[in-house]
């Protein structure tokens, strides 16, 4: 049995050659940390898509206790499209419940949706049999939120990390061992700790036992949801730079699920926010950060502290939204966030608005977008959609055949300042 002066100290949640981090007194953010984290990640722009989403929908059903008949669904995805870049990353944001982890539980196929398809290199996830799919699911790992309910407590480090290794025979049995103790080194650990159990390690390093699980397989994308919301700030930081030396070097790709939008902006160069199953707005880094249209964005945004306006003595204005998330199992007709959004119009009532490319990388739904403070006072998307400014049908309009959003980007879009079509 294990005393507890064997345990693994607090010194050994730095990885191998790393300096040890700052230790703080008080409570920090992320941001306070940016000075220990590599650079933020780039965007690629000419990266061809490595996975591609398009229209993903997943309703759960709802049954009754007796009869075992279905009287409902709950909407948890509905609708989603998007494109995770090869080696580049792509973050998944939003208010618990509006499907984040369930869209990416749907990309490893832990659920099988109910309708839409998932490319990854050419093949439809959404569509496979089990037995198509299993070689797939070496290219596409998970990492869980929890690093404590998400390894087996039975089993020892050396298990959890080669069960991959021996379930799909990418080693010899005889050289199971040996690889576990290089993944364990890659991810900063002791090699040597490879038969102690999980209760032995603290928080940050069973999240780094995760990541070693997922990497056995050398896959080429990741889905990480919410991989350092259970840690500490500055172990946090850590694991941030361990993903990212790791992307580099072995070139894979993320879907990057989080609520701490101050790690989205570092770790991802594309960002999506998601809202009671759909995707509201996208965009590049730039364009959600700092050119936001979207109400519910903005309103996200002005949670997060701001280092620069405190170092200066001022303060960002917050934006509280009213009223409390709908269910997904009766969305609100229309605009999904117009029960909470403060410049809702009869036009939200009627119409879901379009998923509208408004920049070269940039994204919004909304049939009022602009800048905080800057929304125009008519729908600019009533012409696509044929009708009035309240909604009503307009028998003059002539609405635009195709309006569901489609995965990646397009090479003109609607540029609202300029009011005309902009080009790359």
């Amino acid at each position: 049995m294990t005393t507890d002066a064997e345990l693994p100290g607090p010194e050994a949640e730095a990885p191998t050659g790393a300096a040890p981090f700052q230790q703080y007194d008080e409570p920090v953010a992320f941001q306070d940390l940016v000075g220990q984290t590599h650079a933020a990640a780039e965007l690629n722009p000419d990266a061809e898509a490595v996975l591609s989403v398009d229209n993903l929908r997943m309703y759960f059903p709802i049954k009754t206790a007796l009869m075992r008949r279905t009287v409902g669904h709950v909407q948890a995805v509905d609708g989603v499209s998007f494109e995770v870049p090869k080696g580049g990353s792509l973050g998944l944001v939003g208010e618990s419940g509006c499907g984040k982890s369930t869209t990416g539980q749907l990309i490893t196929r832990l659920y099988k949706p109910t309708g839409g398809s998932m490319l990854f290199e050419g093949a439809d996830l959404a569509t496979m049999s089990e037995g198509t799919l299993k070689p797939l699911r070496r290219e596409i790992q998970m990492i869980f939120q929890d690093p404590y309910s998400s390894l087996n407590p039975r089993h020892t480090v050396g298990a959890i990390v080669g069960a991959p290794l021996r379930i799909h025979n990418v080693v010899p049995k005889n050289k199971v061992l040996s690889r576990v103790q290089e993944l364990l080194e890659v991810v900063g650990l002791n090699p040597e700790h490879y038969n102690r159990y999980p209760n032995e390690f603290s928080g940050g390093q069973r999240q780094r036992i995760g990541i070693a699980r997922a990497l056995a397989l050398q896959p080429k994308l990741m889905v990480a949801d919410e991989p350092v919301s259970a840690l500490d700030v500055s172990i946090q930081a850590q694991v941030i730079n361990l993903l990212q030396d790791l992307q580099k070097e072995f070139g894979i790709a993320f879907l990057f699920i989080a609520h701490d939008l101050a790690v989205v902006r570092h770790f991802c160069p594309e960002v999506a926010v998601m809202y009671l199953g759909k995707i509201v707005e996208i965009g590049d880094r730039a364009s959600i950060y700092s050119n936001a249209h979207h109400p519910y964005t903005q309103a996200l945004l002005s949670a997060v502290p701001d280092i620069k306006q405190a170092a200066t003595g001022g303060r960002r204005e917050r934006i509280r939204l009213t009223g409390d998330v709908p269910s997904p199992i009766d969305p609100p007709s229309g605009c999904r966030f117009r029960t909470r959004c403060p410049i809702a119009q009869e036009i939200c009532t009627r119409h879901e608005p379009p998923l509208l490319q408004i920049g070269k990388r940039h994204k919004v739904a909304c049939h009022f977008p602009g800048r905080l403070g800057a929304h125009p006072r008519e729908p600019i998307t009533a012409r696509l959609l044929g009708v009035d400014t309240t909604g009503a049908p307009d028998p003059g309009a002539s609405p635009a055949t195709d309006l569901r959003q489609q995965p990646g980007y397009a090479d003109t879009w609607f540029d609202l300042d300029a009011k005309s079509i902009g080009r790359a």
